[in-house]
């Protein structure tokens, strides 16, 4: 829980958590020490453990924040108020663009899972939960394209998203996007298609 003082957040809190996202995205979160945690964000370790009681807890705080970020993305995109075939696209567009965005290094998420695959752990719990946010998200833009079962077509577009975060990284994002956005487009058109 953010620890606040006269109605403001914590400086210190928001140095740690922001000094930990940076070297958990790009490094990766076990690769990443509290010691170097404390010493980037140049506070002491009395205060990391004040405001985080482990690594775990800073962990999470890191995917709840990504997942704040993810939301607001879906909300902005949802807020424009296109028709639904449209918004389903926009999603699209605004993933291709993080896909390009400078120092992308694929899903945090999918990352996460990578290095916590225990079902049983929180890291791993979070970031199903997160998963599942999504899907059903997804679900239901599709769903308001056509009243048809959205949910495979949902399972779809989360895989080629996947597929283009983890490519998105390692060959030319671009091509990738540009990839990307065709199999979205034709997703929605099957979708949107009359069952014959």
């Amino acid at each position: 829980m953010r620890r606040e003082s006269a109605g403001r957040p914590s400086e210190a809190r928001d140095r740690l958590l922001g000094t930990a996202t940076r070297l958990f995205y790009t490094e990766g979160i076990r690769s990443v020490g509290i010691d170097r945690i404390v010493a980037e964000a140049q506070v002491t370790r009395a205060t990391l453990y004040r405001h985080f009681p482990g690594k775990e807890d800073l962990v999470l705080a890191y995917l709840d924040e990504v997942d704040r970020a993810t939301r607001a993305q879906v909300d902005d995109v949802v807020a424009r108020g296109l028709p639904p075939a449209d918004t389903v696209r926009a999603l699209g567009e605004s993933i291709a663009q993080g896909i390009g965005s400078p120092g992308f290094r694929g899903c945090a998420f999918l990352n996460a899972a990578a290095e916590y695959s225990d079902p049983d752990d929180p890291v791993h719990k979070a970031v199903i939960a997160h998963r599942r946010w999504f899907l059903d998200t997804v679900t239901e833009l599709l769903a308001r394209i056509r009243e048809a079962p959205a949910e495979p077509a949902a399972r779809h577009f989360v895989m080629l998203r996947d597929g283009a975060m983890a490519a998105g990284c390692l060959f030319d994002p671009e091509l990738i996007c540009e990839t990307f956005l065709r199999g979205v487009d034709g997703l929605v058109r099957a979708h949107a298609a009359p069952d014959h």
